[in-house]
């Protein structure tokens, strides 16, 4: 029996929150508020979200780790022959369906490299093994067996189908050499650093394409500080040894002098107190600007930050000589100027491998009529010579030279070969329809179409830039993390994915590496 006291007291007044809640207390206990869907469910949603996020990462590192089972070789089958290990034949390989063909990858390096972050690891902001992925974590996963030879394609016989390849390794069994036969090839071996004839470059400066190269830089930048620490050095040989010279205003030589900034700011300055402040970084570009490639108004932001982070830029300057301990340029003014300096890297243009330019020598001087790569049809097709295909810097295309033109090249060619391996396989049935398979073939298969998705560059002091479609041209520390999520998104593995986080913050965390080897 429920009473409410007080003679006259209003109904309203009666059943006010405080009245609820002693009724509710003597009638069966207190009545919970009510509370909205976020605050009822949210702890289960985010439990279940964090289950299933983990349970995906458990299956993506098991299935890493267990390769299925492959078809073998099968001889009826076609061959197609990739050279190379680089942005276009990794994409290709992953795209290519080995249900209808037999495939080989001839490569002098078992892995793929993320180049983009090369620069990155010059100076420990990232491991070298972090961006490093081998080919056989591809080739294991292909539905037929993929065969792989580390070694150097020397020649290409194109009348009869025929690679010429060397093991180049330090260590060589009693077969070193050995001729591949295939029906496709596909040229993607890349490009070597073009010195321009310039005497000394390869003798003295330090190149920035490959893992070794990499490591090189590492190794002699902190021979540089520890040399220049040397008791008793002199003022003029310590101020030679902390000057550090990037030639190549491109991406790759201003994201090298960004993290070679960066390296100097958060860690060099802490350890090596004495000398870190007498450290110096010039960029020199032939070019009136830094990033050409890039819009105006990027151009003039990065140079002006570089301007306050007191790196120089020398514009307009040509190099004329490399000595083992100058530079020898041409300034503005058309003077020679003698630059000293420690450390020098070279990160200009490109130029044929030397298998490239031998294959450009056989064919129509009237139709391969360029030094820089194989000139393809519309179709990537390299113009003179039947069934073989050239991608990334082997060719040379009205596109830019960039790991973004070579990737798309590399799923476009392993469209067409899926195309042709379909095709192949419902021959019979198309004839039967009164159609030819080669017409089919022509209707199905389109010419290659590049659409650019924009350019970004790190410029130090966790800023980047970022040229976008639709004239979008933005800077800053927001691009920075936009920057890192885009390059995160297309490692090609969760592996790498995971090394190159873990690497990001292992450096806030504890700072960069500064052992010598």
């Amino acid at each position: 029996m429920l009473f409410i006291k007080g003679p006259g007291l209003p109904l309203r007044a009666a059943l006010s929150t405080y009245g609820r809640r002693q009724m509710a207390t003597t009638v069966g206990g207190p009545v919970p508020p009510k509370r909205g869907l976020v605050r009822r469910y949210g702890g289960k949603l985010f439990l279940g979200l964090l289950a299933g996020g983990t349970g995906l990462f458990a299956y993506e590192v098991y299935n890493a780790r267990h390769p299925p089972q492959q078809f073998d070789w099968d001889h009826s089958k076609k061959t197609i022959a990739i050279l190379g290990s680089g942005w276009a034949a990794t994409s290709l390989l992953k795209e290519l369906d080995t249900e209808h063909y037999n495939v080989i990858v001839v490569s002098p390096r078992n892995y793929f490299l993320f180049t983009p972050l090369l620069p990155s690891t010059t100076v420990g902001t990232v491991e070298l093994r972090s961006i490093m992925m081998p080919m056989r974590y591809i080739t294991r996963f292909k539905e037929r067996a993929v065969a792989f030879v580390e070694g150097v394609c020397n020649e290409i016989d194109t009348k009869n189908k025929i690679l010429v390849v060397e093991d180049n390794s330090e260590i060589v069994g009693e077969v070193s050499k050995q001729n591949i036969p295939y029906d496709y090839l596909v040229v993607a071996c890349g490009a070597e650093n073009a010195t321009f004839g310039i005497p000394g470059v390869k003798d003295y400066a330090c190149f920035l394409k490959e893992a070794w190269d990499a490591k090189k830089i590492r190794t002699r930048l902190m021979d540089c500080m520890e040399t220049a620490a040397f008791a008793g050095q002199t003022e003029k040989e310590v101020e030679r040894l902390l000057h550090m010279v990037v030639v190549g205003g491109g991406p790759t030589g201003v994201e090298y002098a960004a993290e070679l900034y960066d390296f100097l700011k958060e860690d060099l300055a802490s350890w090596y107190p004495e000398i870190a402040p007498k450290i110096k970084i010039t960029l020199v570009e032939a070019l009136p600007h830094v990033l050409p490639s890039f819009s105006k108004e990027l151009i003039t932001y990065t140079e002006k930050h570089f301007a306050e982070a007191k790196m120089s830029i020398l514009s307009n300057t040509m190099v004329k000589e490399v000595k083992q301990k100058e530079l020898v340029v041409q300034n503005p003014q058309k003077e020679i100027e003698h630059i000293p300096y420690g450390l020098l890297v070279w990160a200009t243009g490109n130029t044929a491998r030397p298998v490239v330019a031998d294959l450009i020598k056989k064919l129509s001087p009237a139709l391969q009529n360029q030094r820089r790569g194989l000139v393809v049809d519309e179709y990537l097709k390299v113009k003179g010579v039947d069934d073989v295909y050239a991608l990334g810097d082997a060719s040379a295309t009205k596109w830019a030279p960039t790991a973004q033109v070579a990737s798309k090249q590399g799923v476009y060619i392993a469209g067409i070969f899926n195309q042709l391996g379909r095709i192949n396989a419902d021959r019979h049935a198309i004839m039967a329809d009164g159609q030819d398979p080669n017409v089919v073939a022509a209707q199905r298969i389109k010419p290659f179409d590049y659409e650019h998705l924009g350019a970004l560059a790190y410029i130090g002091s966790d800023k980047a830039i970022a040229d976008l479609p639709g004239n979008v041209h933005i800077g800053g520390a927001l691009t920075f993390w936009f920057w890192r999520s885009a390059y995160l998104n297309n490692l090609f593995s969760l592996r790498n994915r995971v090394l190159v986080a873990f690497d990001w913050g292992k450096k806030s965390l504890f700072g960069r590496d500064i052992s010598r080897e």
